[in-house]
């Protein structure tokens, strides 16, 4: 049965535990979906695991089409996520809904973009329009540059901005937010305070779901992947398995360790 975001919504208040992977092919695609993983990242990750550039920020909406169209025809179960790319959506609301609408009609189910309060407006926009939006806030790549690097957020000061940034997203429509490298304190409260479900990202394990990017969890990726990533190859005897192990290991409570996360 195809997943929806009604399915997320009653796996949160049930306390099953979600499964998030990235993936940008036909191949890879039908992979995670034959193991159970509950939604597909389109992931503008690609710029990066796929294109070879250091940071997200060069993906183009047309690319990122290109990668949901493969995805599609790949997968018949998962929720299908549609990354917005860096600069297709902050311009305007309008703008956003335009190049929404193309990842929408690329086969996306529901399509995610990055900032707290600053969107709230584009995510009220979008949901009102029958566009499902999923929030990401906390480490957001495509600000990487204005973050001043890949670094953890919400630590101090800054825990309680994260925190209204969420309520936020929420209020705005959002059906979920991905936390991304947040202390494993901050992300477990933010989770208890919120109706929709949160997704994990080096956010520690009281997170509703967690995602990873594909070729991290693989150990594929030449360069250095991040701390709150594991490599799923380890031990396993195929990558169907790996990917099997990544999702028994949410759902039991097993992934993300300590090591994993921040504090």
């Amino acid at each position: 049965m195809a997943v929806t975001i009604t399915q997320l919504k009653k796996m949160k208040d049930e306390g099953d535990k979600i499964t998030w992977l990235t993936a940008y092919d036909y191949s890879f695609a039908h992979l995670v979906d034959s193991a159970g993983v509950d939604a597909i990242l389109v992931g503008d990750s690609l710029g990066m695991v796929i294109q070879g550039h250091s940071t997200p920020v060069p993906v183009t909406v047309e690319d990122t089409c290109y990668h949901i169209e493969c995805v599609v025809r790949g997968s018949s179960n998962s929720l299908i996520v549609g990354d917005m790319p860096f600069g297709s959506y902050q311009l305007s609301k309008e703008q956003a809904y335009a190049n929404a609408t193309k990842l929408m009609q690329a086969g996306a189910h529901v399509v995610k973009l990055e900032g707290g309060e600053l969107q709230e407006e584009t995510i009220q926009f979008l949901t009102q329009r029958g566009i499902a939006v999923c929030a990401h806030i906390g480490l957001t790549p495509q600000s990487v540059h204005a973050l001043g690097g890949f670094k953890v957020q919400g630590r101090g000061d800054a825990a309680k901005l994260l925190f209204e940034d969420a309520k936020r997203v929420e209020a705005a429509g959002a059906f979920a937010v991905v936390l991304e490298a947040v202390p494993s304190s901050l992300a477990s409260d933010i989770t208890a305070a919120l109706d929709i479900p949160t997704i994990g990202i080096g956010a520690g394990i009281d997170c509703d779901g967690q995602v990873l990017v594909l070729h991290d969890m693989l150990g594929i990726y030449p360069k250095k992947s991040p701390k709150f990533s594991k490599n799923y190859m380890q031990g396993a005897d195929s990558v169907f398995a790996a990917v099997s192990n990544f999702v028994a290991d949410v759902k039991a409570g097993e992934f993300p360790k300590p090591e994993h996360s921040f504090v």
